[in-house]
């Protein structure tokens, strides 16, 4: 497919329609059909639940932005199996709540009639949304949560999955793997200091058997852990006491933004500087970074995606780069790794209609969905190839916010052992 031009991307979309009870105005836009239809054709209505305020807003920040740019492509409708069919496309708000998020996936499914349910964001927003499609047997499309918080906190079984809930993004073994590539490319006592809150993804990652404890004791790390806290803790100096006791040259962990920046903030107050400081969450993106002023120089974060994966849409044909060029010429905004996921949903979700004939028969659409092969901007995206049932996997790097460049920060690859094919910037380098 040829790349389209920003022009058409972004081509005026016709009537906007309102969706009464959602929470921001940037949640209240759904997309509808942009050219007359036969009012026998039924519209196709998908649900979109991510986080647009709250603590984990920062993740949802790409959705608006997505969500318009497919408005020319999807104003002519979908061809599915049995016929050209209009869609709808109708995003509603978590709050970062995840109460909040299973009401909205309720909303969707009992009063907007949905087809097909996509979400994305953290365990706290896709694991609620996930649950009440699989109970209500609604296709479930997620991404943008590591696939063990969101497949074994739900009960999933291996050899048995779920019946309506697919998930695609990286695992633990993945960002285990990231951070201590780049860790190892330091010279460290080899002493990690981790930040597990008591959420979905905290207690994954510090999960004694499926998360970094076990495989840090492997690698001969020694990990001290201070114990679980409640996100939004406007205290840290416990942590980072028993991180200075301990000689602690590096920290981990999976931390909402507000909660990483009240601790390192306090860190640096108490004369805590350690040599790395590797965290998910917490500083993946740029608004996220510069909260933290001078004192982000080289912290380090896992890398979904960046302008220089080499990767392409199958909507659009623009290649990563491109799709981060036409965020920043529209919103004015620094790209963060977010685009890439909120598009490749959308990507996944055309294709799946496409190969059903049904669209109704939400059996049919969830086994489409497992029959899913198809290259994305965020890599090949093919739920016959995972680790269980219901899961497939895209690439990680990891990488170093540093200052300079053409923002403030720019996000520098520095590790590249778990997915050759996207370039490194440079080496891993201390916090200085």
């Amino acid at each position: 497919m040829t790349e389209k031009t920003l022009a058409e991307i972004l081509a005026p979309a016709g009537r906007r329609r309102f969706i009464a009870g959602t929470a921001t105005a940037a949640a209240l836009a759904a997309l509808g059909p942009m050219r007359p239809v036969r009012a026998a054709t039924k519209t196709i209505k998908i649900g979109f639940v991510s986080p647009q305020t709250g603590p984990l807003a920062a993740f949802g920040e790409a959705d608006a932005f997505t969500l318009h740019g497919v408005k020319s492509l999807l104003a002519d409708g979908v061809v599915t199996k049995a016929g050209k069919r209009p869609v709808e496309i109708v995003l509603k708000d978590s709050q970062s709540n995840p109460n909040r998020a299973a009401e909205v996936a309720s909303s969707l499914i009992q009063a907007d009639n949905i087809d097909l349910m996509l979400v994305s964001s953290t365990p706290e927003t896709t694991n609620p949304v996930s649950d009440q499609c699989e109970v209500n047997e609604v296709p479930c499309i997620s991404t943008m949560a590591p696939w063990q918080p969101w497949f074994f906190t739900r009960g999933g079984k291996p050899d048995v999955g779920f019946k309506y809930t697919w998930h695609y993004f990286w695992g633990l073994e993945d960002v285990i793997a990231v951070y201590t590539g780049m860790w190892g490319q330091l010279t460290t006592d080899k002493i990690v200091g981790g930040l597990f809150p008591n959420d979905g993804d905290g207690n994954a990652w510090g999960d004694p058997k499926l998360g970094f404890p076990p495989v840090l004791d492997k690698l001969g790390y020694k990990l001290v852990d201070p114990g679980r806290y409640q996100d939004l803790s406007d205290n840290f100096s416990a942590q980072i006491g028993r991180f200075k006791e301990a000689k602690v040259e590096i920290v981990t962990g999976v931390v909402i933004p507000p909660d990483f920046t009240t601790f390192w903030t306090q860190a640096q107050q108490q004369g805590f500087k350690p040599k790395a400081a590797s965290v998910g969450k917490g500083i993946l993106f740029p608004v996220a970074v510069e909260a933290l002023g001078n004192t982000a120089h080289n912290l380090s974060s896992e890398v979904w995606w960046s302008p220089r994966h080499p990767f392409t849409s199958s909507l659009t044909g623009q290649s990563a780069g491109a799709l981060a060029q036409s965020y920043t010429a529209t919103t004015k905004k620094q790209w963060t790794q977010c685009i890439g996921f909120a598009h490749s949903l959308i990507e996944v979700a055309v294709d799946v209609l496409k190969h059903v004939g049904d669209v109704e028969d939400h059996a049919a659409v969830s086994a489409a969905i497992g029959a899913t092969s198809l290259d994305t901007v965020v890599g090949r995206v093919d739920w016959a190839h995972g680790p269980v049932k219901n899961v497939t996997k895209t690439p990680l790097v990891g990488g170093q916010w540093r200052r300079g460049g053409a923002f403030k920060y720019d996000l520098a690859i520095t590790f590249n052992g778990t997915a050759p094919s996207i370039p490194v910037d440079g080496p891993m380098q201390p916090i200085t």
